[in-house]
């Protein structure tokens, strides 16, 4: 809702380097209004379009540089893959965090991951305050008002400060911008140094390939392993680094989870946000404390011309007393949070998200569901037992089964706020970056295309084990082609429009889903 402005601030800045600006617009899709419903399935395809319309309009009209003002999860790598492509100097402006919301009845700090929470509490009867004195509905009504304070992206370590957090690490931004609110002072004065930054990128001819490296992706991984960050960002980083011609897979991202601890007390696992980590110096503070330990490559060069250890070398180092990042010594898990599984379930590879305050093995029974809205329906009725360990499987959600691989939050969001601790939750569609508890998703292949996953009965022993990095169905591989070679593809959910020919040209998430590395189906 502020992009508009911020970018008339950016423009009016260029204009005063004595260069023209152009302003131009592609789509924007809000995840918090289509998250668990049809609308969701737009979701993910909206990063392609966006490449493409960037790409499309710089290259048509031959501008000499890009700035691009995103808000949200997708739009950002949408944005990179765009500057990848037409490889014009660039640089990135993050539209901000949103401020912390603030319940009275709930005496507490509140965001948009409380809403879906609320709604499973809501379900099953355990949304109350302290003293009593409001009712469910009132507390509803409460949360539904006071959420969403003003404009930014989700105030968590959620996909959009996730993916700002990771591009800032790579040198695409100026330093501090994945940390400064969005309606801050400081956003402002961030808008008309880019001007200034991106005159200087033109005359010394810095490249969004050049900055685009495997060294630099690294640094990205780090950052959000460290951070806590959103199993979204795998499929970014995938994407990004297939679109610049960067080779980068599965294993890079659980060779960098176990050597970097999770430091950060963040949102959605733990109590802070991006606003009080900006009041402690921000993500350059946090860099700052990455690279003296060596975990991350101050080297790399970036935007202003300056590698990112002099970027971050003017901004404070975090205080003593500061709460919100743990120190290196005393992480709150000595490993990263994201963990690449593979076993007969995921043949191809999944991503779970595992803090280590979930544990790190789960066992239980299959109880399977062939859409999200069907698994939000049970929920909704209150149909989901606590007591026997249960593993949800929600399939035909990935990316041509969905199609678009949609974020199911709406209902890991419930479990978690109708404390079903005994279950987890494993899909072939992705998760928000709200979404915590023992999630699992990214399975590979996918129902639509296959997968095993496509054949998982009630009732059937599901072991996720992050210890030995395994997610197996408890039949043997004879069982599970015997079942195999009795079931039928159903029909592509979509027909015609813009899902349909996403789901017939996108790849796996394993490979990011994204059109990239697809061979081009016309003989040339």
């Amino acid at each position: 809702m502020h992009l508009l402005d911020l970018a008339k601030t950016v423009k009016d800045a260029v204009q005063k380097q004595g260069m023209l600006a152009w302003q131009f617009n592609t789509v924007g899709v809000s995840d918090a209004i289509t998250m668990g419903g049809e609308g969701m399935r737009f979701s993910l395809q909206t990063r392609e379009i966006i490449a493409d319309s960037i790409e499309t309009v710089t290259c048509a009209q031959y501008h000499d540089a890009n700035i691009s003002l995103p808000g949200c999860d997708k739009n950002m790598p949408g944005c990179v893959m765009a500057m990848a492509r037409h490889n014009r100097p660039s640089l990135m402006i993050y539209g901000g965090t949103i401020r912390p919301g603030y319940s009275e009845l709930l005496k507490k700090p509140i965001n948009i991951s409380t809403c879906y929470e609320a709604a499973g509490a809501f379900t099953y009867g355990r949304l109350k305050t302290t003293d009593g004195k409001s009712s469910p509905s009132e507390i509803m009504t409460d949360i539904e008002q006071h959420a969403c304070p003003g404009a930014g992206a989700c105030g968590g370590m959620y996909t959009a400060n996730t993916m700002a957090t990771a591009i800032e690490s790579m040198g695409l931004t100026l330093p501090g911008s994945s940390s400064t609110p969005a309606e801050s002072p400081a956003k402002l004065r961030e808008c008309v140094k880019a001007a200034e930054v991106i005159k200087a990128c033109m005359g010394k001819n810095i490249r969004p390939r050049s900055l685009l490296t495997k060294e630099s992706f690294e640094n990205a991984m780090v950052m959000t392993m460290a951070l806590g960050g959103s199993t979204n960002a795998v499929v970014h980083f995938l994407a990004m680094a297939g679109t610049a011609e960067v080779e980068l897979t599965l294993d890079d991202f659980q060779r960098v989870s176990d050597k970097i601890p999770f430091i950060a007390d963040l949102a959605p696992s733990g109590k802070y946000y991006m606003a009080d980590l900006y009041e402690i110096g921000g993500i350059p503070s946090v860099m700052k404390l990455l690279v003296a330990a060596g975990l991350l490559n101050g080297e790399i060069p970036t935007v202003t011309g300056k590698s990112l250890a002099e970027n971050i070398s003017s901004f404070p180092s975090l205080p003593q007393d500061q709460v919100v990042i743990r120190p290196l010594s005393a992480p709150i898990k000595p490993t990263g949070h994201i963990q690449v599984l593979r076993g007969n379930l995921a043949p191809g590879g999944a991503v779970a998200k595992i803090t280590g305050k979930e544990g790190s093995r789960f066992v239980g029974k299959a109880k399977v569901f062939d859409k999200e809205h069907h698994l939000d329906s049970a929920l909704g009725r209150g149909e989901i037992p606590h007591g026997e360990n249960l593993v949800l499987i929600v399939r035909f959600e990935g990316p041509k089964g969905g199609p678009g691989m949609p974020e199911q939050l709406k209902a890991s969001a419930a479990l978690m706020g109708a404390n079903l601790t005994n279950v987890a939750l494993v899909t072939d569609g992705r998760y928000s970056g709200a979404s915590h508890g023992f999630i699992v998703g990214h399975v590979v292949p996918e129902a639509q295309a296959g997968g095993p996953i496509a054949v998982v009965q009630d009732g059937d022993v599901i072991t996720i084990d992050v210890e030995t990095n395994r997610i197996d169905i408890n039949v043997s591989d004879e069982v599970i082609a015997e079942r195999l070679s009795h079931w039928k593809r159903p029909p592509m959910p979509a027909t015609r429009g813009t899902l349909a020919k996403y789901a017939h040209l996108v790849g796996d998430a394993s490979h990011g889903v994204s059109f990239s590395n697809l061979p081009l189906a016309l003989p040339l």
